[in-house]
């Protein structure tokens, strides 16, 4: 299942990250779902990375 969610994130990030720069190049504006896509990775990626520091400092502390 871990697997399948982060081959899930990586394929997304990807597109989403290639057609903000293809429409950078292009001098285009982004598309609303561009970005709500793109913040919601944002915001994901840090909850997430915030929630696996906790763990491995809760971790790190019962050791």
């Amino acid at each position: 299942m871990v697997e399948f969610a982060a081959l899930t994130y990586g394929l997304l990030a990807s597109v989403i990250l290639s057609a903000a720069q293809r429409n950078r190049r292009r001098g285009r504006a982004h598309p609303p779902l561009l970005l709500y896509i793109g913040y919601l990775l944002c915001g994901l990626s840090g909850g997430l990375a915030l929630a696996l520091m906790y763990i491995a400092l809760r971790l790190i502390g019962d050791a």
